[in-house]
Order: C-alpha cells, then structure tokens, then sequence
C-alpha cells in the first residue's frame, strides 16, 4: 500500500520520479552540488529537485519534495512556496523587525520551507499554512539569503517518531545547501516545563540551537551580547559545594544535596560547578539498573536491607559503578584507602614506614591545628603542613612525595583529604575521625534509601526540572546577582547562524558587491547600515562590463527598491575598459563597492520594518522593536516596553499614556525613580532589567 502522501498524489495524477533519504539530503554533492547565490541556487533546486503541485497557495507557487524516512521506510514532504511580495498581503517581515533586521531593503521574494504535521501530509497546504506552530518544520529564506527558522516540532512538539535533531540537521543542510547568509531564530524550545536557552546556556555556553553554529544576536530589554556572555560565565561558574551551602536554610536543601551526589556518584569525572553538572545530565542516558543494586549505598546495605543478593534493583537508582563486596569495616563511602597500602604500592626510594612515619606527624600537625582552632578552620595549606611536618623531618623531598599523595587516605583513625577551601580559594588538608564519619553516613542511608524511592535518579529530567525550579528560579535571596543572570539569559532569544561567504575552486569568479552610501538617499531618521551586499558569480574570462551588468540584473532581482538601478562604476576601477577581462586584474573573493543610480527611493516596499517610522526609547536601553509589548507616550509617540513603565503582561494597556519624560514636563515629579541601567558605561556588578515596584513617574489616565 503507497503511503498517504503519496496516495494523495497519485489522486491528483501526479507521479513523483524522485527521492531521497531524509538523513542524507543536503549531504555534500547530494542531491545536486550548487555554486553560486541563494537567488539563483534556490531556481536550480526547485527545477531538479522538487516536483510542482497542481494548485497554489493563494496565488503562490508550490512545489514538493519527496524524502524517505528510511528507519521506518515512510515517504514524507517538504513542500516549497514562493511568496512574491508585491502580490502579498503581508510585504514586509516581522521576523526581520524583532532580529535587528529592519533596516534590510525588502527583497522581491521570500521561500517558505515546510514539512507539515504528521497527520497533514496526505493533505494540501491550505490558508493559514503559515500562522500554524504545528507543523515540523517551518523556515523562510528570502531571495537576499537572510531568513529565519519559524519552527521545528519533534516528539514533545507532535511528531510521532521524528526528533527535533533530526529535523534540524535537514534544515541545517538545506541551508549550507542553498548558500544561505544568515538564518535567525527565536529560541522559546521548551523540555518539561524548561527553557532549553537557560539549561543550554549555563551548560555550555549558547543555546540549544548553537549545536549547529547559531550564536547570539539580539536580546529584549536592551541585553547585548557581552551582558549575556557574562551572565552564563556566572551561573556556569557557581560551584556545587557552594550552592549546597546558599540552600543550607532552605527547605529543599536535603534534596538538592542528595541529587548533586547521586550524579557525582554515576559519573567517571570530577563534577565540581554547576555546568558540570548539567552537562553530565543532558548528555546522560538513562538504562534500566544492570548492577545488583545501588552503589550509592553498596557499602552499607549489604548489611542494611538486603541479606542476599539481588537480581535487579526496584528503586532504580545509580547504575554506573559495579557492587564494591568488601567488608563494612574495610571500605569507606568516599573511597578512602589506608596510607599503608597506598605507601606500598608507591614507586617511591625511601621505605614504607618512613612515608608512615611522615604520614603520621602530618596528621599530628593537623590535629594541633584543630584543637587550637576549636570551632575554626581546623585545614592547613600545603606550605602550612610542610613546614610543621619539617620540625620534624629535615628531608624535605620525602614530605613532598608524601604530601602529593595525602588525599582521601586512612592514618590510625583518621580520614586525611585534601580539598580547595571556598573561602581562601586555597587548597587545604583536613582530618576527620573515621569512625564518626562511618556512622555519620550509616544513619542516612534509610533517608537515602527513602528519596531514591521517591524519585532522585529515577529520572534524569524530573532530577534537572527540580534543580531548574529550585535553583534557577528560586535561588535564595541573598544571591541578587544570579537571579539577574537568570532573568538576563531568558531575556536572550534571537540567535543567528552565519554561512561565510565561499571562494569556489572552479572556473568562476566570485565578488561580495556592495553599493556605496552616496548611491542610496538614507533618511536622517534612519540606523541603516545595510548598503546591498550581494555575492556575484561571473566566469572566469568575463570583463568588467560583464561584471557590471552581472551586479546590476543581480540587484534587480533581488529589491525592489532597484528594479531600475544603473551601476555606473566600480570603485577602484574607474580608469578601465568596460572591455578589459578581469582575469589578472581582480582576485576572486573580494569584495568590491560600485556606484550606480536609479533607485526607487519612493516605493513603499523599501525597508523590512514597514512604511511607519517610529522610535523606540524605553529605560531599559532598548532602541528597536525587539518583539516584546510596547506602548507609545501619546505625546511624543516614543515607544518603549510595557514592562518596563510597570504595566504588567496580563494588564491591558492605558487608554492614554504619558511617558515618564513627558510627566515631568507636565508636572513635577512626585516620585524619585531609581531605575538605572546602562550596559556601555557600567563596570560594575552585573545589572539586568528591573522594574521597580514604586511609582515610575508614568501617567496613566483611562
């Protein structure tokens, strides 16, 4: 039986003749190998590989490409529209005006890539294909090579079998395929009830769409990109020990504690910030418990709970390390080893019961200091113990080899460990008694046991949704600036992927053109910096006349505003011959800047942002639509967050606004506001957005 989607076309007679593997499509010469613009690039993918639909989209083209989901052997489609902006009704981008992008001329056409919802495949796209959020994959590119990924849904987002990676890396290719320029997307990928920016940020750096090269753009609320550089460094930074004591006086400590020691337990390295932590726990797989049972408490439940040997363990807890057998007295929670033993099996020129002897007066040494530091730091640092260990011992090179080895190691009765004391920041040797340490833990391995039960372990996702709860969004409140980083690595939701423009080893030359200012009547008013920068593909043997007109039809194709550009000259080439042949003259790959005239500076379809002009000034640094809620003062008509003038997200706005400016002319200020917030000149702590709880000095009249 034909799958649905192609059921579906064979209805309409239509006979597919081609297709390709959804896991290699876009691969390096697969399906077709292109070299030159997206403009042109995208014409040659859509002839070859992709079949046209008997019908349209509201007057808009669509074509149909057929990619097997080879693990199931499923045919699906990535249906192709082209949107001729003079024919829309909806000309200009709105993705481009909340990325920064407002000031891009708008360009001829925009593609749209979609991969609909399972259960609409063996449907035709309908009217409103572009507003839904369901399908499974949604991108636009426009003609220029700059576009936007829309939306990507995989399992939790209602695909039935098709993760988000998979999906990703196929418009990752498509993209690098087609030569695109820059792709956006604004990252609200949410897993269990958690924005993925904020895990993926502290744990490594970027969001979760940075796996594929997509980097930070733009924030809301005035965030650059040093404030969210910064912001992750902080919370990556934070040390589990130290996060164990700033939760110490809260009620869910206990649990926070016992969930940063089962992970420590299961992994193989040192976890010792929080991004180690994390990253451990994403990259984790869960596996149903192949050990006999637990080796958090191997030690002691032999004797505790379970009098024979187990084949599987109900409580589902850790699953790495293997059951340890030996004796309760022998071995100790924190794999701790006699001295003795570690001392025979140095390769070590002075005798064992020197390096015991050395070992003993080190700990003598730290008893003293304990005593004498009763209810202090009982610790000593290196330097401290060599030097009371050479009142002693006059072989200095015999207490270094010592030292180098006094770590989690039994002397008589007492534990030595070495550990970086969070204070000093300093590395400091301890003792403690073993045998209190011993019954220490003893008496929590029924708690122990009771927690695993209830949940720390038995899923990795539930273990990072209650640390992203507790921790991230309910960090004490004597820790202002981690709230801040929080709340500035959320305001962070534009990222962008950039594609460097490629010099082609063939028989073509390549250019980045560029228009000079002069050419284009920028209005005063404007923050343009978009002078067209198109990639040019001429051959080899052309001359500079050919190059001229290759950038002027190149232009033409691609803005509006052009459509009757004349590129006159090409800077730097002004004393040449239309007929010389670049060969020789020019090396391939640079970038040139040509004059011309000709624009159509009155078209309505000029700039990405639309035919309004406004201005943005909001107290929080903004000066560009950024996608959030604004509200214009309705006296200077200056715009600025919602958020920002104390309106809260679910209160409608003011039938009539009064800006804090605006209010003070009007009238004297009855409140002082202590709003301040400013990126460029602040060396400071780190400072986010923060709206006060006091009278802002806004007028709001209904």
């Amino acid at each position: 039986m034909a799958p649905p989607v192609l059921e579906s076309n064979m209805k309409r007679n239509v006979a597919p003749s081609k297709f390709y593997g959804l896991h290699s499509f876009g691969e390096p010469g697969f399906p077709l190998s292109l070299t030159g613009a997206f403009r042109d690039n995208i014409r040659q993918f859509l002839r070859e590989c992709a079949e046209p639909e008997d019908y349209d989209l509201d007057g808009m083209p669509i074509w149909c490409t057929f990619l097997v989901y080879e693990n199931r052997g499923t045919v699906l489609p990535l249906y192709t529209v082209e949107e001729n902006v003079k024919h829309s009704d909806r000309p200009f981008c709105d993705y481009c005006r909340c990325a920064g992008w407002s000031h891009h001329f708008v360009s001829k056409r925009k593609y749209h890539f979609i991969i609909p919802g399972h259960d609409e495949w063996n449907k035709p796209l309908n009217e409103g294909a572009f507003d839904l959020q369901t399908h499974l994959l949604h991108g636009l590119i426009h003609c220029n090579g700059f576009g936007h990924l829309i939306c990507i849904n995989g399992i939790e987002g209602g695909s039935k079998y098709i993760c988000g990676r998979e999906i990703m890396d196929l418009w990752d290719r498509i993209c690098s395929t087609l030569h695109a320029r820059q792709i956006t997307v604004e990252d609200s990928s949410r897993k269990h009830t958690m924005d993925l920016r904020l895990l993926y940020g502290v744990a490594y750096g970027h969001c979760w769409f940075g796996k594929w090269g997509y980097r930070f753009c733009r924030g809301s609320f005035g965030v650059k990109e040093h404030d969210y550089e910064r912001a992750t460094d902080i919370l990556s930074s934070v040390e589990l020990d130290q996060l164990i004591d700033d939760f110490s006086i809260t009620n869910g400590c206990s649990h926070i504690e016992q969930i940063i020691h089962h992970y420590r337990d299961m992994s193989e390295t040192n976890l010792v910030t929080i991004r180690d932590l994390l990253r451990f726990m994403l990259e984790h797989k869960p596996t149903v418990p192949t050990a006999r049972y637990s080796t958090r408490i191997s030690w002691s439940a032999k004797k505790l709970a379970f009098p024979t040997p187990i084949k599987r363990c109900s409580l589902k807890l850790s699953t790495r390390l293997a059951l340890r057998k030996s004796p309760l007295g022998k071995d100790y929670p924190t794999k701790c080893r006699k001295f003795s033993n570690v001392a025979a099996n140095l390769d070590s020129r002075w005798p064992v019961r020197r390096l015991e002897h050395v070992a003993e007066v080190i700990v003598e040494a730290l008893k003293e200091k304990r005593a004498v530091n009763n209810g202090g730091s009982s610790g000593m640092t290196r330097q401290e113990a060599r030097d009371a260990a050479r009142l002693h011992i006059g072989d200095t090179g015999l207490i270094d080899h010592v030292l180098k080895v006094m770590n989690n190691v039994v002397v008589g009765n007492y534990i030595v460990r070495r550990a970086v004391n969070r204070s000093t920041k300093v590395l400091e040797y301890t003792i403690q008694d073993s045998k209190s340490s011993k019954e220490a833990y003893l008496s929590k391995v029924p708690e122990l046991i009771q927690t695993h039960a209830i949940g720390v372990g038995r899923s990795v996702f539930d273990d990072m949704a209650y640390l992203y709860t507790n921790v991230f969004l309910g960090y004490p409140e004597s820790s202002d600036s981690m709230k801040l980083a929080v709340q500035m690595i959320l305001y962070s939701k534009h990222f962008v992927k950039e594609w460097p423009f490629r010099d082609e080893d063939d028989d073509s030359l390549r250019f980045i053109c560029r228009l000079t200012m002069s050419s284009i009547d920028l209005n005063s008013n404007s923050s343009c910096d978009f002078p067209p920068r198109e990639y040019i593909v001429v051959p080899l043997y052309a001359t500079i006349g050919d190059l001229k007109v290759a950038i002027q039809n190149a232009m033409r194709e691609t803005y509006c505003v052009m459509e009757k550009l004349l590129v006159t000259d090409i800077l730097d080439m002004e004393g040449l011959q239309d007929e010389e042949v670049l060969f020789g003259i020019i090396e391939s790959g640079r970038e040139l800047w040509v004059r011309g005239f000709g624009l159509d500076l009155e078209n309505d379809l000029r700039y990405e942002g639309g035919t309004e002009k406004w201005t943005v000034r909001c107290k929080c640094g903004a000066r560009d639509d950024d996608g959030e809620r604004m509200v214009a003062c309705d006296i200077c008509e200056t715009w600025q967050h919602t958020r920002c003038s104390g309106i809260e997200d679910t209160e409608a706005v003011p039938r009539l606004f009064v800006c804090d400016a605006c209010c003070s002319s009007l009238a004297p200020v009855q409140t002082q506001c202590s709003f301040t917030y400013n990126y460029d000149s602040y060396q400071g702590p780190l400072m986010l957005p923060h709206i006060p709880e006091v009278d802002m000095g806004l007028l709001y009249c209904k």
